[in-house]
């Protein structure tokens, strides 16, 4: 039992499950815009989602501490290396406007966790990376998710950006934007406060009232899509119920899986009844 407690705590350390997600995501996406299964897109999702949160989560731990790293941090880093040369291996067989594309997503994630040059005002303390400051870390994290999960898979299979395409890339901020409540809620008993969170700065109910707005726009928008497909109208219906209810239900002091596993999987869960129905 205490192997697969160790083995569990390196799923999750080691980014391998919200990698599992972004690449269900993408995959949500291939479906929906039945592009059909693309197999070195998907990898290189997992593999890019490994590399760029492991980077992000241990950058500062590694540069600070790289000569007393714990075996697990060195594991990770280990893995997370091998990732990363798997995404390199992966990034060949993607279109040139993927790669761009890929380029400013990544650019966008080295700043993440970088520090760089900026105005002090905007900073809750001298760390000087894009998630320091105030009030965007959620918007970016969502911003990021959209692109990769529905931009990618449009821009490699040359497709042209219709109204259905603005529409899914607006339902998948929102739905994404609302998978972060759950976390931006239990981390209140440790965000500062200027870092000014959602709930920090509106409260714990009316962040679950944004939450439930955002699955309303995100149900609703399927309607406005000039290609109609009641398989995944169903699939959206049953995520947005199963979604809402970790909402509704996550407060500041919920279980130490409760979002980062359960609210975590639901990309996965999307996936699974997407496939399930068509």
């Amino acid at each position: 039992m205490h192997i697969f407690k160790h083995i569990f705590h390196f799923y999750l350390n080691s980014s391998i499950h919200v990698a599992l997600a972004a690449c269900a995501l993408t995959w949500v996406s291939l479906v929906e815009l039945e592009l059909g299964y693309d197999q070195n897109l998907l990898l290189f999702v997992f593999f890019a989602s490994v590399t760029g949160y492991n980077f992000v989560k241990y950058f500062g731990v590694a540069k600070f501490h790289h000569r007393s790293l714990a075996g697990w941090l060195r594991f990770i880093q280990g893995f997370s290396l091998l990732a990363f040369l798997a995404m390199c291996y992966f990034a060949f067989s993607l279109e040139i406007e993927t790669l761009i594309l890929i380029g400013i997503l990544g650019t966008i994630t080295f700043f993440y966790a970088i520090p760089i040059m900026i105005p002090r005002q905007f900073l809750f303390d001298d760390h000087k990376n894009l998630r320091q400051i105030g009030g965007i870390k959620v918007y970016v994290i969502a911003l990021v998710w959209t692109f990769t999960s529905v931009i990618l898979p449009v821009v490699n299979n040359e497709m042209s950006i219709n109204a259905d395409i603005i529409l899914l890339t607006v339902q998948r901020f929102c739905f994404v934007l609302v998978l972060m409540l759950p976390f931006e809620i239990r981390d209140l008993n440790y965000d500062s406060i200027k870092l000014a969170t959602i709930p920090q700065k509106i409260g714990i109910k009316k962040t679950k009232f944004m939450g439930v707005l955002l699955l309303m726009i995100f149900v609703i928008l399927d309607y406005f899509k000039e290609q109609f497909k009641e398989e995944a109208f169903i699939s959206t219906l049953v995520i947005t119920a199963i979604t809402l209810l970790f909402l509704l239900f996550s407060n500041k002091n919920q279980s130490k899986y409760y979002s980062a596993f359960w609210v975590e999987s639901l990309p996965i869960v999307w996936l699974s009844i997407l496939l399930l129905l068509g």
